[in-house]
């Protein structure tokens, strides 16, 4: 079993166990210790290893919703799109990358922060610019929408821990949750914007 293998075995059971030890971990994969520590050192190495990788697909995500395009564009449809793929991707990165969502230690780790931070000031300028183009509400502060998608994301987790809700009702809900609360409206309504593909607008009035 190769590296990449190992650490996908490794997300798999830190999402059911996230304090599992290395010899947890090498168990869980079908490896010896020895073969495990070939190639992470220790614990620390491995969970750094994994956040880099969660941090490439939150590049990724960026990237395939095209925000840096929408950002620069300021039209109202096109950001909107970009922000639902991203959300919608997000989504699939929480529920991969839930083990590491609370990790106060790989969040700040000297390593991973600098990256970390440019990623999220391109999110924060990208939801800026969605508030500038009225897809969002402009009375709430940017980076506290960008902490919203963190929070629904951390909540959705623990809700699929609990067996509050069915993994296929999380877009649903997250995606609801946040429009509701954030889309941009005129008094008494409420838009969530198109996804991809969609031609019509999803609006719902207050009290429906």
């Amino acid at each position: 079993m190769g590296r990449s293998e190992i650490m996908t075995a490794a997300i798999r059971h830190l999402n059911t166990d996230p304090a599992a030890s290395m010899a947890e971990i090498a168990e869980a994969a079908g490896v010896s210790r020895a073969t495990l520590h070939r190639h992470f050192s220790g614990r620390e190495d491995l969970m750094l290893a994994l956040a880099h990788q969660s941090l490439d697909r939150w590049a990724e995500a960026q990237a395939g919703a095209g925000i840096a395009e929408a950002t620069a564009s300021a039209d109202p449809e096109l950001v909107g799109r970009a922000l639902h793929t991203l959300l919608t991707a997000l989504i699939e990165i929480a529920d991969e990358y839930g083990f590491g969502l609370a990790d106060h230690a790989m969040a700040v780790h000297p390593e991973l922060r600098p990256r970390a931070e440019e990623l999220e000031e391109r999110e924060v300028a990208f939801l800026t610019a969605a508030q500038r183009a009225g897809v969002l509400r402009a009375d709430l502060p940017a980076r506290w929408l960008s902490s919203a998608v963190l929070g629904l994301a951390v909540a959705a987790r623990e809700s699929l821990r609990r067996g509050d809700i069915a993994r296929r009702d999380v877009p649903r809900l997250l995606l609801g949750t946040f429009f509701d609360g954030a889309a941009a409206r005129d008094p008494g309504e409420r838009t969530v914007p198109d996804g991809p593909g969609e031609r019509t607008g999803n609006a719902r009035k207050e009290g429906r």
